[in-house]
């Protein structure tokens, strides 16, 4: 496999497995939840990521796509909104409304990242979390200045070791897990919604990935996306089953845990505890510096502003972090869920 086919790789999984994903909450909210459903809904959304990526990535090598924007014309003038089809200036309205929600999302999740690294910092060695937040913007202010080599070199270091240390957690799960206590979960949940929790996780990460789909279409070739695609989807259904079954072991109320992959951690494999710290950390870096690269790509018109507008998004999102980690995900993505619906509709008519 080529080194170009990788870089590619990592950067993507590095926007997807962010401080949700990589705590648990994300799962715990879209999958756990549900019981044995669950898992068929892990399997769903992971292809329906899958289409996605393949599917935006076939359109914007193809059109030449630039950016967002141009994304969202093609989409929409593509698919004939017949009632609007002749009418101009209410396709610019559509456009512009979607583009809006959408750069509020990237932003807001965004601010979900910082919020992810100040509490765990303050949770694992008591560092207040205004400090943890202002460090990862400062990180962020640094890594964001080197436009996307920077995004591909950090991803290229910290992806590799993340998926593989969710890998561990999830397989050293299962070799302790009681068969017992395994049935006696499945036969206790029971809920309809699965289908829809699995589809509004598909769709909410459509809306943060297409950014960074449109930035790597630079340097991904024709011949390799179906491979991509592939790749990645297997990737993700890995990483999510490694974590939905590690979550099986948890004692105590999952709901009020922050980041219940680092409970089971501590109390389970203690040993992992450095290492966890330094994955989830790293994790919520790659994906906060995907979301900033994606709403610059989308919001600066030319270079001059990029700087400005890159200090001012990190330095507004230390206060409002403080809301807390765990408050923003289970309002805000399923929120979201619905309106990145819109795009993956649009898309899988292409």
């Amino acid at each position: 496999m080529k080194n170009n086919v990788l870089k590619i790789i990592f950067v993507i999984i590095g926007a997807l497995v962010g401080a949700g994903f990589a705590s648990g909450q994300e799962i715990n909210l879209f999958f756990f939840s549900y019981g044995i459903q669950g898992i068929y809904g892990i399997i769903i959304s992971s292809f329906l990521l899958g289409i996605t990526i393949y599917k935006t990535l076939k359109i914007t090598s193809k059109k030449d796509i630039k950016n967002y924007k141009e994304f969202l014309e093609y989409i929409v003038e593509s698919n004939k909104i017949s009632k609007f089809k002749d009418d101009s200036k209410i396709k610019k309205y559509i456009i512009q409304v979607i583009n809006i929600v959408v750069n509020i999302f990237i932003l807001i999740t965004f601010f979900i990242m910082i919020a992810g690294f100040g509490t765990y910092l303050q949770e694992s060695i008591s560092i207040n979390k205004i400090i943890g937040s202002t460090i990862l913007a400062v990180l962020c202010i640094l890594i964001l200045s080197k436009d996307l080599k920077g995004i591909v070199k950090v991803s290229q270091l910290i992806v590799p070791i993340l998926i593989l240390f969710i890998i561990i957690i999830g397989v050293c799960s299962l070799k302790n897990i009681d068969i017992l206590n395994i049935k006696k979960y499945i036969i206790k949940i029971n809920n309809s919604n699965w289908l829809i929790s699995s589809i509004l996780y598909a769709s909410y990460n459509t809306i943060l990935l297409l950014p960074i789909l449109i930035s790597v279409k630079k340097i991904t070739k024709q011949n390799q996306i179906a491979k991509l695609s592939v790749i990645i989807t297997i990737i993700i259904m890995i990483l999510a089953l490694s974590i939905y079954i590690a979550m099986i072991k948890i004692d105590v109320n999952i709901n009020n845990l922050e980041m219940p992959i680092s409970y089971i951690v501590s109390n389970q494999f203690p040993y992992l505890k450095i290492l966890y710290g330094i994955v989830i950390l790293a994790s919520i870096l790659t994906t906060a510096i995907s979301l900033g690269e994606g709403l610059i790509q989308n919001i600066c018109k030319n270079q001059k502003n990029k700087k400005i507008i890159l200090i001012f998004i990190c330095i507004t999102s230390i206060p409002i972090s403080q809301i807390g980690f765990s408050n923003l995900i289970n309002i805000l993505y399923p929120i979201f869920g619905y309106l990145g619906l819109i795009q993956i509709i649009g898309i899988s008519r292409k």
